[in-house]
């Protein structure tokens, strides 16, 4: 896919999903963080349930650290890997408190020096806490990319790459939910919707599908 064609797909999904919103609850950059570590390999929706609970007693790293590992199992029990969840959480926690004041660092590369924060949680931070350029690679992003063709990679780190080549930088941000946006509603892992699909027509799946008809 060119570079003009990408700018296209950009347009046509920024207008199709304007003004969408990360799924998970926060109130803050530190909550924002926590109920990212807890989305891995979980839904959005559960974990809201869990942080709705959480957060009324640790929701900030100070409380947090206070909590401790064992007490935060029993909390986040239900999202899964709540054993290296609880420990990550809490390791991030202590460096927060220790290196960073109690605040949330912004800088991409000091988030990812916490515990149990990778490429994609810090991406996601700093574009939806900090309003920073970042692309995040979910399960949606990475299928929907591939899809359409707009960025085929093997692994997410990939494909994120390839992203940020082929669209402008002040675009990362939206593009990282608008493609989320469609995956779940439209470009979807089973039975996609294509005929409703505005990108229909420069969609590399969409035109395979047409000549086979």
């Amino acid at each position: 896919m060119t570079k003009k064609i990408a700018l296209e797909v950009s347009e046509r999904l920024i207008k199709e999903y304007p003004n969408p919103k990360p799924a998970l609850k926060f109130n803050t950059p530190y909550e924002l963080l926590v109920a990212v570590i807890l989305s891995a390999q979980c839904t959005d929706e559960r974990v809201n349930k869990v942080t709705a609970e959480l957060f009324k007693v640790a929701d900030t790293p100070e409380k947090m650290v206070a909590l401790g590992a064992g007490e935060l199992e029993k909390y986040i029990f239900s999202c899964g890997l709540y054993r290296s969840k609880a420990e990550h959480i809490v390791s991030a926690s202590e460096a927060i408190v220790r290196d960073y004041g109690g605040k949330v660092p912004e800088n991409i590369e000091d988030l990812r020096k916490l515990g149990g924060v990778g490429r994609k949680t810090a991406n996601v931070v700093a574009s939806v806490a900090f309003g920073q350029d970042a692309l995040a690679v979910d399960t949606h992003v990475f299928r929907v990319s591939a899809r359409i063709g707009l960025a085929k990679g093997k692994t997410p780190l990939e494909t994120e790459l390839k992203l940020m080549k082929i669209l402008p930088k002040n675009l990362w941000s939206r593009m990282h939910h608008a493609l989320i946006y469609h995956g779940r509603q439209t470009c979807k892992a089973r039975n996609p919707e294509c005929e409703r699909c505005v990108i229909k027509d420069i969609c590399e799946a969409a035109k395979r599908e047409n000549k086979k008809r």
